[in-house]
């Protein structure tokens, strides 16, 4: 009998270790959802308008934030008017704004989306799930003179 229990522990044990597995793997966004989420942000602005879209779009609880995912607005100058992790960057100008590296991924931003309109882009930002400086790829797409962007990060 207390091999039956010992045996049914070590199953239980694993069978959790599993499930926490599979959970774990969805924490992080898929460059698929960040595309969707992208193009259901720009439809989203197209039949609200700016000014509620980029209140949900900026809203930490909305449907424009999901796990490690969320979408960002800029004009074409760098001004951010929505993002969905950091309110307080709404309003800023960022066209100088660097990376980790160095890099002026802002400028780089504006020069992809004035040449076409979808670009993918690369630089380092910090992950709000691990909260650690991490690369980044951002699907970009322009609509108008919007930039609506969704990232997902890679270790």
């Amino acid at each position: 009998m207390k091999r039956l229990l010992f045996v049914l522990g070590v199953a239980a044990f694993f069978s959790m270790n599993c499930l926490v597995g599979v959970a774990g793997a969805g924490d992080q966004g898929t460059k698929e959802e960040a595309v969707a989420m992208v193009k259901k942000a720009v439809e989203y602005i197209k039949a609200n308008g700016n000014e509620k879209a980029f209140a949900e779009i900026t809203n930490p609880k909305g449907q424009f934030v999901d796990r490690d995912l969320y979408v960002v607005v800029y004009d074409m100058s760098a001004k951010c008017l929505a993002h969905g992790q950091k309110a307080n960057m709404v309003g800023k100008e960022l066209i100088d704004f660097k990376d980790a590296d160095g890099k002026e991924f802002y400028k780089e931003r504006i020069e992809l989306m004035k040449k076409q309109s979808t670009a993918w882009q690369d630089y380092k930002f910090m992950n709000p799930v691990s909260k650690q400086i991490e690369p980044k790829s951002m699907y970009l797409e322009r609509t108008g003179d919007l930039i609506v962007g969704c990232g997902v990060y890679s270790k």
